[in-house]
C-alpha cells in the first residue's frame, strides 16, 4: 500500500476578500475530489485573500499509480483560470515506511 501527497501553492489574483477566496477554493476542491476521488483540503493560509495552499492525499496499491494520479492533479489545478500557480511537490511513501 503506497501514500501519496501532493501540496499546490497557488496566488489568487482577483480576490479582495476572504469569500471570494473560498469560493475560488471551493470549487477547485469539489472538482478535484469529484474527478480524481482524492481526499483534499485548505491546510495553510486560510486567513489570507490572496495565498492558496491545497494538499490532496490519495492510497493505492502501487506506487506508480500515487503518482501518476498526483501529477494528473497537479496539471488540473496549474491550469485554473483564476488562479495562478505557484509550486508544487508530492510525495509517495510505502506505509510500512512510516512506521
Amino acid at each position: 500500500m503506497y501514500i501519496g501527497s501532493l501540496e499546490v501553492r497557488l496566488y489568487l489574483r482577483g480576490s479582495q476578500t476572504l469569500k471570494d477566496k473560498r469560493q475560488v477554493v471551493r470549487s477547485v476542491l469539489d472538482r478535484i475530489k469529484k474527478n480524481f476521488g482524492v481526499a483534499a483540503t485548505e491546510v495553510q493560509n486560510r486567513d489570507d485573500v490572496k495565498m492558496i495552499v491545497l494538499g490532496f492525499a490519495t492510497v493505492q496499491a502501487e506506487s506508480e499509480l500515487a503518482s501518476s494520479l498526483l501529477e494528473q492533479i497537479e496539471n488540473a489545478v496549474r491550469h485554473h483560470p483564476e488562479a495562478q500557480f505557484l509550486s508544487a511537490r508530492h510525495d509517495v511513501r510505502s506505509f510500512e515506511d512510516l512506521f
